[in-house]
C-alpha cells in the first residue's frame, strides 16, 4: 500500500467515532508509518503481515481497527492477542483497554503463566471480548475448554519472532489450528526469520505485506546502567535514588495503572513530590499533572508504557525502569522521555538474575551499552542525609532570628542539668525519626529489607518467561508447584501470646505473597523493626500474622492502608481459639484455600 502517511491524520483512516475518542484524549493525532499503512488494511478486513522496526508503534496498528470489528453485546471472544511475555501481554490488555474506554460493554482479559488460575478463570467465565495472553497459559485454557474460540472475529501474534526466539514455534501452530478458518490475522514482527514466513504461508489468506523501512535516528546522549535487585528491594532502592541521586525531574516505569497509584502515594507518604499518571485519568486531569511535572511542583511521575509515550518534558533527566519493559520496543520509548533535543541524560533499569541477562536485547535496540549500577548503601545514605540536614540548619542559622528559641533552649539545660550537646543531640534524634541518619542494620551488620514488594523484587519475579513458568509451576502437567517446606509458608517459631496480637491479612499464596512480602511492607509502613515480626503462617488466600500487643490506633490506622502485591490486607484480629485450632490442624486441611479455615472476625477497637 503505498500512502503519504507524513499527511493523514487518524481522523481520515476511518476509525469508529469511540475510538477516535479515545486516541484523542491519549493525546494521539498522527499515525505512525506501520499505523497509517496497517490500519486501513485491517479495517477493509485483510489479513495482514506487518515488519517494523521497535519503536514504530504495532499495537495502536492492530487494536485500533480490530476494535471495529467487536461487538459489545456478544458476550464472546472476538479478538485474540498471542504474546511472548507477561509483561508485554499487560502492557497490551492495558493499551487496547485504553483504546476502547468509550465502547460501552467492552471487556478486555488477560491470562499469562506465573499468575493463579482462579482470577483468569473468573474474568473469562465473565465473557471478555477481547482476550489477551501467553502462549502456554492460552493453550491450557483452550484445552480446558474456558476459553472457547467459535466466535473469534481476529487473531494477532505479537512480537512473533521473539516468540520464536523463546521456543513458542509449536505452541503458536497449536493455538492457530484451534482459531476458525474465516478469522481475520494479523502477524506482527520486527523481523522475518524463515519459521516466521513459513507460519505465515500456512494461516494467512493473502496477506497485505506492511514492511516500514528502519530509520536511522540520531543517537541520543543517555547513559545506561541496570542495578541488580538486592535484599532492600525496589521500592527501598527508588527512595534512595530520590534521595542520592542530582536530578531535576525523573520518570519511573511500572507495569500496571494500580501500581502508580500504589508507588506514587507511597513516594508522597515519604515527602517526595511524587504522582501517578495512567490510563484511568481523565484528559484535564493527565494534563494538569504533566503541567506540575514541567513547572517543577511533581519531580517524580510514576507512569505506563502507554500514556507516557510521546512525552516531551526537557527537565526530566532520569528515566528508572522500575519494572521491565515488556519488549525492546517499550524500552527505547522509555529511555527516550530523557535526553531530548541535545541534553544528556540518565536510564536506571531494576532487574533480577535471571532479567539481568536478558538485558543484551535491550543494548541491541539502543545500540548502546548497559553499565553495572551500584545502589547507595545504608552508610552512603546517611552521609547524604546529614549533608542535607547540615545545609538546611546553616540556612535556618543564618536567615532566623532564633532569640526566642535561645531563651527555651537555656531553660531546658537550666531545668534539667542537661548539657547543650545532649539537648541538641536528642532534638536531631527526633528530627531525623523520618529519615534516620543512621538507616538500621541487623545484628551482624547487614541493611534491613525495607521494601513493601519484599521477596518479589529477588525471587518470584525470575519466574518472568511464560515457557519457565510451566515448567516450574507445572501448567500442564498438573504439578501443584508449591513447595511443601517451612520455609515458603511460616517464618520463625511461635513466640508467648503474652507478648503478641494475632492478625488475619487477606493476602496469602494465590496472591503471590511470601513471608518476606510481609515482613517488608508491615515494617516499612508502621516503622516496627523486623525482629519485631513474629510468627507468619501462609494459606492460599490469607495469613496469619504475629505483630506486638498494645498497637495503637494510630499505628493499627496505618497498618489498614497497607497494600501487598496490590492486595489491600484488611487487618482483622484473630481469637485465640483461633489460632490453637490453626495450629491444632493438619497441614493439609487448608491447602485448598479457606476450606476449613477460620471465620473472619470482626474488627477489634484500639485504643
Amino acid at each position: 500500500m503505498q500512502k503519504n502517511e507524513s499527511t493523514v491524520l487518524f481522523n481520515e483512516l476511518g476509525l469508529p467515532a469511540p475510538v477516535l475518542q479515545a486516541i484523542e484524549e491519549l493525546g494521539f493525532s498522527q499515525p505512525t508509518p506501520i499505523q497509517a499503512q496497517s490500519i486501513p488494511a485491517l479495517l477493509e478486513g485483510n489479513d495482514i503481515l506487518g515488519e517494523a522496526q521497535t519503536g514504530t508503534g504495532k499495537t495502536a496498528a492492530f487494536g485500533l481497527p480490530l476494535l471495529s470489528k467487536i461487538d459489545a453485546n456478544v458476550r464472546e471472544t472476538q479478538m485474540l492477542v498471542v504474546c511472548p511475555t507477561r509483561e508485554l501481554a499487560i502492557q497490551v490488555a492495558e493499551a487496547v483497554t485504553d483504546f476502547a474506554k468509550h465502547m460501552r460493554g467492552v471487556r478486555v482479559a488477560t491470562v499469562y503463566g506465573g499468575q493463579s488460575y482462579t482470577p483468569q478463570i473468573r474474568d473469562l467465565k465473565a465473557g471478555p471480548q477481547i482476550v489477551v495472553g501467553t502462549p502456554g497459559r492460552l493453550m491450557d485454557h483452550i484445552d480446558k475448554g474456558r476459553l472457547k474460540l467459535d466466535a473469534l472475529r481476529a487473531c494477532v501474534l505479537d512480537e512473533a519472532d521473539e516468540m520464536l526466539n523463546m521456543g513458542f514455534l509449536e505452541d503458536i501452530q497449536w493455538i492457530l489450528e484451534h482459531v476458525p478458518d474465516n478469522t481475520q490475522m494479523a502477524f506482527f514482527s520486527a523481523t522475518m526469520p524463515p519459521a516466521i514466513k513459513k507460519v505465515t504461508q500456512q494461516f494467512l489468506k493473502d496477506p497485505v505485506h506492511v514492511k516500514i523501512a528502519a530509520v536511522k535516528q540520531a543517537k541520543a546522549n543517555i547513559s545506561q546502567r541496570a542495578w541488580r535487585v538486592s535484599k532492600i528491594g525496589k521500592t527501598a532502592g527508588l527512595e534512595r535514588l530520590a534521595e542520592t541521586l542530582e536530578y531535576d525531574a525523573m520518570i519511573v516505569f511500572v507495569r500496571t495503572r494500580n501500581d502508580t497509584l500504589t508507588l506514587a502515594e507511597h513516594l508522597i507518604g515519604k515527602g517526595f513530590p511524587a504522582a501517578a499518571l495512567n490510563g484511568d485519568m481523565n484528559q484535564s486531569d493527565r494534563e494538569r499533572i504533566v503541567d506540575q511535572l514541567k513547572n517543577g511542583r511533581v519531580s517524580i511521575l510514576i507512569a505506563t508504557d502507554v500514556v507516557a509515550r510521546g512525552l516531551d518534558v526537557p527537565r526530566i533527566t532520569h528515566v528508572i525502569n522500575y519494572d521491565l519493559p515488556a519488549d525492546s520496543e517499550s524500552y527505547v520509548h522509555r529511555i527516550g522521555r530523557t535526553g531530548r533535543a541535545g541534553r544528556s541524560g540518565e536510564a536506571i533499569l531494576f532487574a533480577n538474575g535471571r532479567e539481568m541477562r536478558t538485558l543484551f536485547r535491550l543494548e541491541r535496540a539502543t545500540e548502546g551499552k548497559i553499565e553495572d549500577f551500584n545502589m547507595p548503601d545504608a552508610n552512603q545514605l546517611g552521609e547524604v542525609r546529614m549533608k542535607r540536614m547540615q545545609t538546611g540548619l546553616s540556612e535556618v542559622i543564618e536567615n532566623t532570628d532564633l532569640g526566642n528559641f535561645s531563651h527555651v533552649v537555656k531553660r531546658f539545660i537550666e531545668e534539667n542539668e542537661w548539657t547543650a550537646e545532649q539537648l541538641a543531640a536528642a532534638l536531631l534524634f527526633k528530627q531525623q525519626l523520618n529519615q534516620p541518619l543512621f538507616p538500621p542494620k541487623d545484628p551482624v551488620g547487614r541493611e534491613m529489607r525495607g521494601d513493601r514488594n519484599g521477596g518479589r523484587d529477588g525471587r518470584r519475579e525470575s519466574r518472568g518467561r511464560d515457557r519457565g513458568d510451566r515448567a516450574e509451576r507445572g501448567e500442564r502437567g498438573g504439578r501443584d508447584g508449591r513447595r511443601e517446606s517451612r520455609g515458603r509458608g511460616e517464618r520463625g517459631e511461635r513466640r508467648s501470646q503474652q507478648d503478641f496480637d494475632t492478625f488475619r491479612f487477606e493476602v496469602g499464596r494465590e496472591h503471590g505473597v511470601g513471608p518476606g512480602d510481609i515482613v517488608g511492607a508491615v515494617a516499612n509502613e508502621i516503622n516496627l523493626d523486623s525482629s519485631h515480626i513474629g510468627h507468619i503462617k501462609l494459606h492460599d488466600q490469607y495469613s496469619y500474622v504475629d505483630l506486638p500487643k498494645g498497637m495503637p490506633k494510630a499505628v493499627f490506622g496505618k497498618l489498614q492502608r497497607v497494600m501487598i502485591r496490590n492486595q489491600k490486607i484488611s487487618p482483622t484480629i484473630a481469637t485465640e481459639q483461633d489460632v490453637a485450632s490453626d495450629y491444632s490442624a493438619p497441614r493439609r486441611r487448608n491447602e485448598g484455600g479457606d476450606k476449613g479455615g477460620f471465620k473472619r472476625r470482626e474488627r477489634r477497637a484500639f485504643n
